[in-house]
């Protein structure tokens, strides 16, 4: 095996370090009991308690939940209806209309994209809410559904629903037995981008929202914007270890069916 030389150790070591160092600080000083988060003044946990009592944040959280599990399930089911259509379609008239316009909001800056979708629904509700950030929040995933679904129905087996259809299946019966349990995992993924990316989003729903649908990201840009306090310091060190925990758990669970798998097929050799 080579050896890393110096020069890839040093960068390794800088690139890291100015990934991850600043949540580390950020984490430690969540702990920090005065207010000041630039100042350590002792250990408290004083913060994640004044979080919980925090009835914004906590409303705003229930928000971004809501949103992100709507959008999500909606993007995922027209990014899988477009990646039929792409893929099981063939050639037909507007095809590279339709692929251009379905894989559009993958290059489109946000601003853009928020502004356009604050215009048409202006006129369409009569006042804007999780409704509307729903549909905008949807708009921009499901293309990402789209792409992660087509790349696997490129390389799906169609024999294996043409066995289905021999056997006595309707076309709807093999794609909700055969197909669909096939493709979960993708499907599964295009779900879960969604959700991260709907949670993660300030600038689209900054402009599509209204009175009352304030979402997580939004309450903490308005928090920061007067000073960084304590409470956002505990609320970012809950959300990396949420996702921390989420990761460690995937990359355990994917390591033991890959040992499960190698295991099963060395028993299957002769």
């Amino acid at each position: 095996m080579r050896r890393l030389s110096w020069f890839n150790t040093t960068s390794l070591t800088f690139g890291f370090a100015f990934l991850y160092l600043p949540m580390v600080l950020l984490v430690v000083y969540s702990f920090n009991s005065n207010k000041l988060v630039t100042v350590w003044a002792g250990f408290s946990t004083q913060w994640y308690g004044e979080l919980f009592r925090n009835e914004l944040m906590l409303d705003a959280a229930w928000v971004t939940l809501q949103v992100a599990f709507l959008s999500s399930t909606l993007a995922t089911v027209l990014g899988t209806l477009a990646a039929l259509v792409l893929v099981r379609a063939g050639r037909f008239p507007g095809r590279t209309l339709f692929g251009g316009m379905a894989y559009a909001p993958l290059v489109m800056p946000d601003v853009i994209l928020g502004l356009s979708l604050f215009l048409l629904f202006k006129p369409v509700f009569s006042q804007m809410g999780i409704h509307s950030i729903v549909l905008a929040h949807a708009t921009f995933s499901m293309c990402y559904v789209a792409v992660v679904v087509s790349s696997r129905l490129v390389t799906f087996d169609r024999s294996l629903e043409e066995a289905a259809l021999d056997l006595g299946c309707t076309p709807l019966e093999a794609f909700r037995l055969v197909t669909l349990p096939i493709i979960a995992p993708a499907l599964i993924s295009g779900w879960l981008l969604s959700f991260t990316l709907s949670l993660d989003d300030l600038v689209i729903a900054t402009f599509t929202t209204g009175p009352g649908a304030t979402t997580l990201p939004m309450r903490i840009w308005s928090a920061v914007r007067l000073g960084v306090s304590p409470e956002i310091n505990a609320l970012s060190s809950i959300l990396i270890g949420i996702v921390t925990v989420g990761v460690i758990s995937t990359s355990l669970m994917s390591k033991r069916a890959i040992l499960k798998r190698i295991r099963e097929e060395n028993r299957a050799e002769p």
